[in-house]
């Protein structure tokens, strides 16, 4: 139906396609260091990750927290310079029940799709990630930091004062891991929702491959780089 309305002819009917969007969501708490304590910007951004299982899950080790050393205002900064941010700590989910959507923009292959991450939509998610940031604050409060941390800046005691609060600043802060996946799953035949096989053939379709991470049926528990870097590696030892 999307293809045509964005007006561009059929050739097979596969509704999986573009469906099933999965990431990582995540949200951040920003603390100020103490002026004593001296950020480094060039120090590697990530050495040190916490996976858990949240309190009454089935899915296995689907939470992730992890410090980050130099906290920006906003996007990437390569200079060295830290910023009055000092240092957050992510709360991330790494195995979300909920899943989004990839749409067309245009039908020009050269402007950038529609993303729809359809984020924290399921109550589970919501619940797992708020218990995620409260034991991140309770971590932050221990007296080891108290040498660290000057204060925290986001979220605020009045975000944290109650459940709906933190719902509330959660819903406002949530954004994406970068580790987009899932839109062309892989899977039987049988399953109307996958796209590619086992070899990532796309179902139907005579000469047609896909390798990359949206043949992953979920995001994986880890960050999707070495993965994906696999999954490519694998088809072209297929194609041989």
């Amino acid at each position: 139906d999307h293809l045509r309305e964005m007006g561009i002819s059929v050739v097979l009917d596969l509704p999986g396609v573009g469906k099933n969007l999965r990431d990582h969501p995540q949200v951040r708490v920003i603390v100020k260091e103490k002026d004593a304590f001296l950020l480094d910007g060039t120090e590697p951004r990530l050495q040190v990750g916490l996976r858990y299982t949240a309190t009454g899950s089935h899915l296995r080790n689907d939470m992730f927290i992890h410090p980050g050393t130099s906290a920006t205002e906003e996007g990437y900064d390569v200079s060295g310079d830290t910023k009055p941010f000092g240092f957050y700590v992510v709360a991330a989910l790494y195995l979300a029940v909920g899943s989004g959507e990839l749409k067309l923009a245009s039908v020009d292959p050269h402007v950038q799709p529609v993303l729809d991450f359809n984020f924290l939509t399921e109550a589970f998610d919501r619940a797992r990630l708020a218990e995620c940031v409260r034991v991140i604050i309770h971590m932050l409060n221990d007296e080891v930091f108290k040498e660290i941390i000057d204060e925290r800046l986001d979220p605020t005691d009045a975000d944290l004062e109650t459940d709906d609060a933190l719902d509330a600043w959660i819903q406002r802060r949530v954004a994406t891991s970068h580790h987009v996946s899932s839109t062309c799953k892989m899977g039987l035949v049988s399953d109307g929702m996958a796209v590619v096989d086992g070899e990532g053939k796309v179902h139907g379709l005579e000469g047609l491959y896909v390798a990359d991470a949206s043949i992953m049926p979920d995001c994986i528990r880890a960050n999707t780089n070495v993965t994906a870097m696999v999954i490519g590696e694998r088809i072209a030892d297929f194609l041989k």
